[in-house]
């Protein structure tokens, strides 16, 4: 038997931090679920309606949905999620896969199975941004001592159940290094794939675009008030397209050349990008599906220069980059940028590399190597 036809006639079981969203780790566990139709689904919690392809999908969810579907928000259950996950069976199961970036990892495989665990990062909040978190969620300062304490556990944890993975992979060099410096682990590089839709959308020349956007959920971290602050300077257009907890501050400081989209479907966004001078990306992200989406578009990405940006843009080719998450330093990327041209056909020729079909590919010849390692043990 081929090892192609063992990996097929293996059973699969995929599990993941919680299914609340469908957002970047989602759009990787789609592409999974493409490639094992079959495979069940383990996780935390989940609100399925809010999953767009994964919606009809059977998920299996804890003793925390109870919880869950009581207090509508899964980031207070964290504390909790570790003994939720270890108390999911996978018993008959031959390969686990994981997609993590807090707790999914931390799965209890059979003594006999391979679990290989799709790294989006180890937890952020634990590890390298404690404070920045608990001042970004504005958490009380009389429960700051308690929070970091339930970290400081996470973070244990944490560091436990990272011996419980044969295989990482890492989803952008930056996570790569992170994994090596906090679990002393090895692992390859697999960047988050882009939807077909986005490489097949309709090139807009240059000329035709006008404009600036920027995507994503209105959080703290992903600094969209240093765009409204240029954007108020310059001036120029951006429109901004996601909702969160932030969106009543930015309105608040947004001039009249910004204007807020709201929540934008998955069908409506090739459109949105193909259309666009250019996509803004302030944030410092582990690798970033929206920076691909863009270039699929032929869109180029004005970036701040750390994290997953660095991996999937080439400076002056697809995009530029900006040194500094301030205004000024974003100012001055825009104003460099205005006396540039680039060339959609090549910026998409340069994301096709990332196109779903290639990390469907990988993806599965990594798993099939694990599965034939773990057999010679």
């Amino acid at each position: 038997m081929n090892n192609m036809s063992t990996l097929l006639v293996m059973k699969l079981a995929i599990t993941a931090d919680w299914f609340t969203v469908f957002g970047g780790a989602e759009h990787v566990l789609a592409e999974c679920a493409v490639l094992w139709p079959d495979a069940p689904f383990f996780t935390t919690v989940a609100r399925p309606e809010r999953l767009g392809p994964l919606c009809t999908r059977h998920i299996h969810v804890t003793g925390l949905q109870t919880w869950y579907r009581l207090l509508r928000t899964h980031q207070v259950l964290l504390p909790w999620m570790p003994r939720a996950i270890e108390s999911i069976d996978l018993t008959g199961f031959d390969v686990i896969l994981s997609s993590s970036h807090a707790v999914a990892k931390g799965i209890v495989p059979p003594s006999s199975a391979v679990h290989v665990c799709y790294c989006h990062t180890p937890m952020r909040y634990a590890w390298e941004m404690e404070d920045q978190y608990l001042k970004d969620f504005r958490v009380p300062f009389f429960l700051r001592r308690i929070l970091k304490n339930k970290l400081r556990a996470l973070r244990r944890w944490d560091l436990t159940t990272a011996k419980r993975v044969d295989v990482f992979i890492a989803n952008s060099t930056e996570t790569q290094q992170r994994i090596k410096r906090i679990y002393e682990r090895d692992s390859v590089v697999l960047p988050p794939p882009v939807n077909d839709k986005f490489l097949q959308s309709p090139l807009v020349p240059v000329k035709e675009r006008a404009g600036y956007i920027a995507i994503g959920r209105l959080v703290p971290y992903k600094r969209f008030d240093v765009l409204i602050e240029a954007a108020n300077r310059l001036p120029f257009p951006l429109q901004i397209a996601g909702i969160g907890s932030e969106e009543s501050r930015l309105k608040s400081i947004a001039g009249p050349t910004v204007t807020f989209l709201g929540f934008v479907s998955d069908a409506d966004l090739p459109s949105l990008y193909a259309n666009a001078k250019a996509l803004l990306f302030p944030q410092d992200e582990d690798a970033g599906i929206v920076p691909l989406e863009a270039q699929a578009c032929g869109t180029p990405v004005i970036a701040y220069g750390k994290g997953g940006a660095l991996d999937s843009i080439i400076d002056t080719k697809t995009g530029i980059f900006f040194a500094d998450q301030t205004v000024e330093s974003l100012c001055n990327a825009i104003a460099q940028f205005e006396t540039m041209t680039f060339k959609p056909e090549s910026i998409r020729k340069h994301a096709e590399q990332f196109s779903a079909a290639r990390f469907r590919e990988t993806l599965k010849e990594i798993i099939e190597k694990a599965v034939q390692s773990h057999q010679k043990k």
